[in-house]
């Protein structure tokens, strides 16, 4: 009699179930990593190209992955065998790529817009997130694809609704419809705002101060502020970048939300003191983006470690984005995006105004 051959793969508890289920093996990830290796590299390279022609500078590498991940996947190469290991990358990465984005924030930079510009910052984030989640229930949204669109038309872009797609465990589709819409409506703001600013009487500094409170992406702000001039891009993505540090207070807001509801509902279905799996208080990935916000705050972190930070931001998030994008069934997020981009619309419009009255009433 011959023994069997002890397996490479561990069993690991099925939380819904409570049964072990298999840990994939690495020759069952190794095909979809590849995939993923890829198309980083490829997004990488286009976003460098497209920056040296001077071609779509407000497009970041980010959506390019997106942009990539779902032409591949659904030119065919939708395959069962590649789906282990661009779901390991995507859910891996993704909560590396925002831990690492707290290095782009420095508190003592934020403290000197001075109260008023905060104020519009917070103000912009907290209406443009609760209008988006009212309008969305008004149009039949989804609640976790209301929840995307808010939390990334509100704070920064295809990295908040990453972030918050870790937090919450939404489907890919719901994921590459919010960015499309960050996508299309930020590029237009991009576009609008250095125009429209100047010639509604706004200066330098207000357009600089509305483009950073209501455009989407980062890298869509720069695009925008670029032509008022050096100082006013910096206002810009500071501004930016101060949208982007009220991301972790709002997945933990989020997070302690579905806790209660999780605990809420166990109670009713099993009585007091059922058990249940519930969402963790604050996400592990959260608590590190603000250690490394407060790190970078220190002014301790040299500039060449800030350097590959970044460059290992990019690089993780970009490898995430085309994961989740590689997962797109388009002709699904067809059928279904008319309402999303309904919303998309209504929260940038809610942005730009909160922004501007705001813009306009903190700077002089």
């Amino acid at each position: 009699m011959t023994s069997r051959p002890a397996s490479t793969s561990t069993s690991v508890p099925d939380a819904a179930t409570g049964r072990g289920s298999r840990s994939p093996r690495v020759g069952e990830l190794l095909p979809g990593l590849l995939l993923v290796a890829a198309g980083t590299a490829a997004a990488l390279l286009l976003h460098a190209w497209f920056g040296r022609q001077g071609w779509f500078t407000g497009v970041g590498s980010l959506t390019i992955a997106v942009v990539l991940g779902i032409a591949v996947t659904n030119a065919g190469l939708r395959q069962p065998a590649l789906r282990p290991g661009t779901k390991l990358a995507t859910a891996k990465l993704l909560r590396f790529g925002v831990v690492l984005l707290g290095l782009s924030l420095s508190l003592p930079a934020v403290l000197k817009l001075g109260p008023a510009v905060l104020a519009v910052v917070v103000a912009t984030v907290t209406i443009t997130f609760t209008a988006t989640r009212w309008i969305g229930a008004r149009l039949g949204v989804s609640p976790t694809q209301s929840l995307l669109v808010a939390t990334g038309f509100a704070v920064c872009g295809a990295s908040a609704v990453a972030g918050m797609q870790a937090a919450v465990d939404a489907d890919e589709d719901e994921v590459a419809a919010a960015i499309a819409g960050v996508t299309v409506f930020g590029g237009a703001c991009m576009f609008a705002l250095p125009v429209v600013g100047p010639a509604i009487g706004l200066s330098d500094t207000q357009t600089a101060v509305w483009a950073g409170s209501s455009v989407h992406e980062v890298a869509q702000v720069v695009a925008a502020a670029g032509p008022l001039g050096a100082a006013a891009l910096a206002t810009a993505v500071v501004v930016k970048l101060t949208r982007v540090l009220l991301l972790a207070p709002l997945v933990a807001a989020v997070s302690i939300s579905r806790r209660r509801a999780a605990r809420t509902s166990a109670g009713a279905t099993r009585g007091p003191g059922a058990g249940g799996r519930r969402p963790p208080v604050v996400p592990i990935f959260v608590g590190g983006f603000v250690a490394c916000v407060l790190l970078r705050s220190t002014g301790w972190v040299p500039d060449g470690v800030l350097d590959i930070a970044k460059w290992g931001q990019d690089l993780a998030l970009t490898a995430a984005l085309f994961g989740l994008g590689a997962a797109v069934d388009l002709p699904h997020l067809a059928r279904t995006g008319a309402r999303t981009a309904a919303l998309g619309l209504a929260a940038t419009l809610v942005a730009l105004v909160v922004g501007l009255v705001g813009a306009t009433l903190a700077v002089s």
